[in-house]
């Protein structure tokens, strides 16, 4: 997983940098957006770097005390426990997916803080949007077999009865020979 080139202190809000979450300890933001924070953290047990997605809705929740998850309001509630329960279980079911083409692997998941955690694969690399920003169009040779494979993820991902619904540039990673991992 990779994201905006985003300190901690570009996000109100965000976990510190040190913060444990059971074996991974959080290093830096990745990124964010309307529905979390995506934290660059160490697997103490494995030794290895993985991204964490927390369930962080930000019209519906904020963090209180530094480290507590809650719903902005007792009104929204349970519109916040709900989201929290898809992301549980979109979590469980990309766990078991192992490697399919272009998609993310998810290697662990957990509650804490009143919220949800994803813990994910580091993909490494550039975004579309970062290369097309360089770039300008990319030629049929280098767009035909990325959408292929994403296509392939994608196909996988729908047979498991779920969407993606933010599938853009942004979110799709290439690896130095143009591979797409969708994140």
């Amino acid at each position: 997983m990779t994201g905006a080139d985003a300190s901690d202190g570009d996000f109100l809000g965000a976990l510190a940098a040190g913060t444990r979450l059971q074996r991974y300890e959080l290093i830096s933001v990745l990124g964010h957006g309307q529905f979390g924070i995506t934290y660059l953290a160490r697997d103490t047990e494995l030794g290895r770097e993985v991204a964490i997605k927390e369930y962080l809705p930000i019209a519906l929740a904020l963090r209180r005390g530094g480290t507590t998850v809650s719903p902005r309001s007792s009104a929204m509630k349970a519109d916040f426990v709900w989201g929290r329960e898809r992301f549980l279980e979109e979590a469980r079911i990309l766990a078991t997916f192992g490697h399919v083409p272009a998609v993310v692997d998810v290697y662990d998941f957990m509650e804490a803080n009143g919220t949800a955690y994803m813990v994910m694969s580091l993909v490494g690399g550039e975004t579309l949007e970062e290369r097309l920003k360089r770039d300008g169009t990319l030629p049929a040779s280098i767009i035909e077999p990325m959408f292929a494979r994403l296509l392939d993820g994608l196909e996988g991902v729908h047979k498991a009865g779920f969407l993606h619904r933010d599938i853009k540039p942004a979110n799709i990673v290439l690896d130095s020979r143009d591979n797409p991992t969708l994140i």
